[in-house]
């Protein structure tokens, strides 16, 4: 049986989503790929909610059994942390509301998923992404490629049973795990 993977490279100017599907021995076809614009000089409310209507919509047609979103473990620029932060909830609501569950992949996680390195740059991820998937190009922008490396590392772990298996969890997972162990600790004190 075949399964369908939403990944969601977030961003509130650029915001990548790309559909897969998975198949037996983790063969991965294309189902979609596009990277949603708004323009910076509108309200945030109104990108917000573009970015919201369009994800649903994308929800809607190809009908995803899970959806992978790429988790930033830290970025310097506030402002693209914030838009990044703001999508993702957006995302993760939109989960909810269609009873969708997310998985949430670090960048090093999702480069080691593609192209057996955790420190690929951008260029390796969509080589291997476009060769993954059979496609002539590679999708542009990066954000396109990045959403649909997000959707192929969901799927490739999901298939191999491996999701929610903390034995198999990456240096990085293994921190943001611990971050997360000691931010809800702290919050009982």
């Amino acid at each position: 049986m075949a399964t369908r993977v939403l990944g969601v490279d977030p961003g509130l100017t650029r915001c990548g989503v790309g559909v897969v599907e998975v198949g037996s021995a983790r063969k991965v076809s294309l189902v979609l790929v596009d990277t949603i614009r708004t323009d910076a000089t509108s309200e945030l409310v109104d990108r917000i909610g573009e970015i919201g209507n369009k994800i649903e919509s994308l929800i809607k047609k190809t009908k995803p059994s899970a959806i992978a979103i790429e988790r930033v473990f830290s970025q310097q620029n506030l402002s693209s942390v914030m838009g990044v932060a703001q999508i993702s909830g957006v995302v993760l609501m939109l989960a909810h509301k269609h009873k969708i569950p997310v998985f949430m992949h670090t960048p090093s996680e999702v480069k080691a998923a593609v192209t057996g390195s955790g420190r690929a740059n951008k260029d390796q991820v969509g080589a291997m992404v476009a060769k993954i998937l059979g496609l002539k190009e590679v999708p542009k922008p990066a954000d396109a490629a990045d959403s649909l490396a997000i959707a192929i590392c969901h799927a490739w772990r999901s298939a191999a049973g491996t999701v929610a298996d903390s034995k198999s969890l990456t240096p990085a997972q293994k921190a943001w795990q611990k971050a997360e162990q000691a931010a809800t600790a702290s919050k009982r004190r």
